[in-house]
């Protein structure tokens, strides 16, 4: 799934001068690489969804997830770093995270893979309206009117989609949705929890939800969110998106580390760059002139809001 950004988590992540030149060039280029990183594990995952669906590759890569960052934890921050301080937002903000990548897997099953993330990027002006109505942040008229075009950008992408593909073609906005409650819940814990128990908390805690979700679906007999054994390569492809996936969020939290916020974010529009590239490579779908004009509009709202905040005092 597309990674995301929130203004004040990235602000707290700020631990060193960044002002030298090799750690600005060495956040670009985490950033660069997550960016044509993160849709490769999308694409592995619309591979994955003609056998297996959503929720289970979902449900794999926060296992693997949790699996991976345990050890690091424990040997950096001990076994109490394994334990949140504010479990029961830890497990909410699990079930969000969960619930946001679960629909856009679903999504990728029927959508092209650079419509679904193109729509997703309405993300970081939902979040605006978030922060504005749960941090209590001041969002000027400007902002607003740049989220109502960003939104208007999205439903020229979501038209031609829905007529195509109906109400699938609304999973990756509700994926954004979900992802900006997420992020708040982040801005929030971050004050007092670090970043690697917050992830590994988020995987736990995913994959108990997605796991108990499926379980109780496969004795029921549901078979939209039953489990199915994995093929022989599947099971590559499942490791693969557990890997990708808790690498490049992991690159993210670096890159923010080495250079500011200010410099990376316009960065992460990249993405879209390589979900096309990806999409039409592996799957032959590209958008076409309507839904370039959409994800213009989509990305150069986003743009002016990042640049807006820059501005505006935290």
């Amino acid at each position: 799934m597309p990674l995301a950004w929130s203004k004040r988590a990235v602000q707290r992540l700020r631990t060193r001068d960044r002002s030298a030149a090799p750690g600005r060039n060495a956040g670009i280029g985490l950033m660069v690489g997550a960016m044509f990183l993160a849709p490769v594990m999308d694409a592995l995952a619309k591979v994955l969804s003609v056998h297996i669906s959503g929720p289970q590759v979902a449900l794999s890569r926060f296992v693997l997830q949790a699996v991976f960052l345990a050890p690091f934890v424990v040997v950096l921050l001990g076994m109490r770093g394994l334990w949140p301080q504010k479990l029961l937002l830890s497990i909410l903000r699990g079930v969000l995270v969960a619930s946001a990548v679960t629909s856009f897997f679903t999504a990728l099953k029927w959508m092209p893979l650079a419509d679904a993330i193109a729509i997703f990027f309405v993300e970081p002006l939902i979040l605006t309206l978030l922060s504005a109505v749960f941090l209590k942040e001041h969002v000027g008229p400007r902002r607003y009117i740049a989220v109502a075009i960003g939104l208007t950008g999205a439903l020229v992408v979501i038209r031609p989609s829905f007529d195509q593909f109906g109400a699938v073609a609304l999973l990756p906005l509700l994926t954004a949705s979900l992802f900006a409650c997420y992020l708040i819940l982040t801005s929030k814990m971050a004050r007092n929890e670090h970043p690697l128990t917050l992830q590994f908390s988020a995987g736990f805690a995913g994959a108990v939800f997605l796991g108990a979700l499926m379980g109780i679906s496969t004795l029921a007999g549901f078979t939209p969110l039953s489990l199915v054994w994995p093929a022989g390569a599947e099971w590559g492809l499942l490791l693969g998106v557990g890997l990708i996936g808790t690498s490049s969020h992991l690159m993210i939290v670096y890159a923010f580390k080495a250079a500011p916020a200010s410099l990376l974010a316009p960065f992460h529009y990249l993405e879209i760059v390589a979900a096309s590239l990806f999409g039409y490579l592996l799957f032959g779908n590209f958008p076409d002139a309507l839904k370039w004009a959409g994800i213009a509009i989509i990305m150069a709202s986003g743009l002016y809001v990042i640049w807006r905040e820059q501005k505006a005092p935290l």
